[in-house]
């Protein structure tokens, strides 16, 4: 019998191993097979009659469960099964809980252990009551977005004619026992982080390398309005839009489609563990990375978000409230509206990947500079081979380009002018022959 996830060997029985049973039991149950070596070598049990009586004494003294403790026999030599079911509710040994992931047995402690004992008995963390809150906390300005959105959406299309806050709250599963839940002040509170501390999201603007952080962003605001704020910022502060005419006509085009990055925010804000650190998003010349604290559902892989597939929200009354309106589905499409979006406007597929403890999406941007890119951004062939000479020298004069396209002054300050104006190359400040030109 091969070990695997859930299957332990021990050569010999310990009274620690009541450790790996707590796990088996905390997680989906397994086997501890006394009198095999860690090579599957079954190298038997000279007292198995003895333990036979003690350990199932030892698992129900210290750990209140009972467990199937049967003798096995091969070639005449004896070994010990130990079947382990998995608990409707949390079994500790000695004041501390431990689960089995994978291979290996882990100690939960701090956010995870308070995550593990709330799904133990059904509730989660946005269900805890926060006895002190009143309704003056909650931001009258969230209420009425979420009211408009959801008449809009016509999934809750009567929320506008409900001037009543506290039945409002309680339709929405927010209010309960003349209380406000956590999830209605993370929702909708004018300053979420009194009860949930690390509910705001940073923003960076980083160099060639993780090290070189040039500048940065801290949005603070209810989860509601977090991405329209994040957004606002982004757009404002981070992001370039390429600019080309159609005639008189200035047309302006993202770097990022604006439904992959909202989707991307919506997706870290529903499904983030809130006892983790903020929402982190990393922007780099070539890529902009979404990180939010949390492992993927037990019921879901990485491959899974690239196909169609059944929805797991971490938070699932937060998930309901952005449903109501209209912000999200509930069909797991999310990742595959990320992945639309990007192929249609030209970009490489996303990454999803695991990171650090949480899950990250990237957008990437076409190789940027290329001669294909520059092309797709509307440049002549003299702008673009001013681009390529920039790319080695760093600095170009207009006389520069005078020079590498044999033109006439007034061409060459036309064209860099364009260049200025699509964001591809900014001037230096100094002015008249000492001007120079280098690549956004």
């Amino acid at each position: 019998m091969p070990e695997q996830q859930d299957i332990e060997w021990k050569i010999s029985w310990r009274d620690e191993y009541l450790k790996w049973i707590c796990g088996f039991a905390n997680a989906k149950g397994g086997k501890l097979i006394i009198g095999i070596d860690d090579k599957g070598v079954v190298v038997g049990l000279d007292d198995y009659k003895r333990l036979l009586d003690d350990i199932p004494n030892k698992i129900h003294h210290h750990l209140g469960i009972i467990c199937g403790v049967n003798l096995m026999e091969k070639n005449g030599v004896f070994c010990i099964e130990i079947d382990v079911k998995p608990s409707d509710i949390p079994i500790s040994y000695q004041g501390k809980y431990h689960f089995r992931s994978g291979s290996t047995k882990q100690e939960l402690k701090g956010a995870v252990l308070n995550d593990f004992l709330l799904k133990k008995v059904g509730k989660t963390w946005e269900e805890a009551i926060e006895a002190d809150a009143t309704f003056d906390e909650i931001s009258q300005e969230a209420i009425d977005e979420f009211k408009n959105e959801s008449q809009r959406s016509n999934r809750y299309p009567f929320a506008d004619k409900e001037d009543d806050l506290q039945k409002l709250l309680v339709n929405l599963r927010l209010y309960k026992n003349n209380a406000l839940k956590r999830s209605a002040l993370l929702l909708f509170g004018k300053d979420p982080r009194n009860y949930v501390i690390n509910a705001f999201l940073k923003i960076g603007k980083f160099g060639e390398s993780d090290t070189e952080l040039l500048f940065q962003d801290v949005v603070e605001a209810n989860a509601f309005q977090l991405a329209d704020k994040t957004i606002e910022i982004l757009e404002r502060k981070y992001f370039k839009r390429a600019i080309s005419y159609q005639g008189i006509n200035r047309i302006e085009v993202p770097e990022y489609p604006v439904e992959a990055v909202r989707e991307t925010l919506l997706n870290a804000i529903i499904h983030r563990d809130y006892f983790g650190p903020p929402i982190q998003i990393s922007i780099y010349d070539d890529r902009f990375m979404v990180w939010n604290p949390g492992d993927l559902p037990e019921e879901l892989t990485l491959d899974d978000l690239k196909k169609k597939h059944a929805s797991y929200p971490r938070n699932p009354i937060i998930a309901d409230v952005f449903f109501k309106a209209g912000l999200i589905e509930t069909w797991g499409r999310g990742t595959l509206k990320i992945i639309d979006s990007c192929l249609k406007a030209g970009l490489p597929e996303p990454q999803f990947e695991i990171i650090t403890g949480g899950i990250a999406i990237t957008l990437l941007l076409k190789e940027k500079y290329s001669e294909q890119w520059l092309t797709e951004q509307g440049l002549n062939m003299r702008q673009i081979k001013a681009v390529i000479y920039l790319k080695q020298e760093k600095r170009l004069t207009n006389k520069d380009y005078q020079k590498l396209n044999n033109c006439s002054r007034n061409t060459a300050t036309n064209d860099l002018r364009e260049m200025v104006q699509r964001n591809i190359v900014s001037t230096s400040e100094i002015g008249g022959a000492g001007s120079f030109y280098v690549l956004m």
